[in-house]
């Protein structure tokens, strides 16, 4: 069988056909892997939907360096690239994008509501994917230095550390992968964790410990970070002893965990203790019509391809759900 013949051959998508003349089948909030994901598969379904982003379109994953995780890409693939490809496929499919903030959801019998910078867009049903944020230490000196040698994000802030001796908090993937990536430019990378063991995957943890400008300081946390008009040092609690000591350092990068981007979503739909959106394994949650993909909800692994593959299945349960409501 000819390539054009098995082409043939292979089922058409069936398209829904929707009555509504305005508003939107799918309204998606976030632009990250799960969002633009969720775009695609609701364009291959023939829907109509409407992203809402209200920074960069990659999410988390555009900050990334490189990643070398996602199948397909064995070579590894720039945050940014993969996030633009996303995006021009997600357009491929039709999907309208809009950069916005969205702070609030009204339910309605037969829709919903959300609202962008006071305005307001009709859907018949909503993909939660609004993703994380960086956590904060929370220690004294860290917000006072914010953008004066405190980051989250080596790969926007790596260049301006050329030659310097940088501290990097955390012992997980992100961590890990960023204090590989600030070598580049730093002179020395020290990894404070306090454990005496990475958490991150074997083959990141193996690559970390063996590069030449890393070094590692076990069951060690961050207390406090001191300095005039930029960061000089960094005052360190021993976990072990309760000893503190303080040590000279140039830059502080933090990648100790994630916040949900929920706030907008009190009192709309069920929150666990930490603020992530609680879900059934297809992606439904306590409101009919509204499903939730990506790092935003609550779950063991966080990764650019479950964020994906999130969206898929949650376009395809909102594509059920549009159907049987017919």
């Amino acid at each position: 069988m000819t390539i054009l013949n098995k082409i043939a051959a292979q089922p058409k998508i069936e398209t829904i056909i929707t009555k509504m003349s305005h508003g939107h089948d799918i309204i998606i909030i976030g632009g990250g892997p799960a969002g633009l994901s969720a775009a695609i598969y609701a364009g291959r379904f023939g829907l109509k939907s409407l992203l809402i982003e209200k920074a960069i379109l990659g999410g988390l994953a555009s900050t990334t360096f490189r990643i070398e995780n996602y199948p397909g890409f064995p070579e590894g693939i720039s945050g940014i690239d993969l996030a633009n490809k996303l995006e021009e496929q997600a357009r491929l499919y039709g999907a309208k994008i809009l950069y916005g903030n969205a702070s609030a959801i009204e339910i309605e019998k037969k829709f919903k509501i959300v609202e962008v910078d006071k305005k307001t867009f009709k859907t018949k049903a909503i993909i939660l994917a609004s993703g994380t944020d960086p956590k904060k230490l929370n220690i004294p000196g860290e917000k006072k230095l914010r953008g004066r040698g405190v980051s989250y994000c080596g790969t926007c802030d790596g260049p301006f550390y050329k030659d310097k001796n940088i501290l990097v908090i955390g012992g997980g993937n992100s961590a890990v992968e960023e204090a590989i990536f600030l070598t580049r430019y730093a002179k020395k990378v020290s990894i404070v964790h306090r454990r005496d063991k990475l958490r991150a995957d074997h083959a990141l943890a193996k690559q970390a410990r063996s590069h030449p400008k890393i070094f590692m300081l076990w069951n060690s946390i961050l207390e406090e970070i001191k300095g005039s008009e930029r960061v000089e040092e960094a005052v360190l609690k021993n976990t072990t002893t309760g000893k503190n000591s303080t040590i000279k350092t140039d830059g502080v990068f933090v990648y100790v965990g994630s916040n949900p981007q929920t706030e907008f979503l009190k009192g709309t739909i069920n929150l666990d203790e930490h603020g992530f959106i609680t879900t059934t394994g297809r992606l439904t949650t306590s409101q009919p019509g509204i499903f939730v993909a990506g790092d935003v909800r609550q779950k063991t692994l966080r990764q650019i391809v479950t964020a994906a593959a999130d969206g898929a299945m949650a376009a395809d349960e909102a594509r059920k759900y549009i159907e049987e409501a017919k």
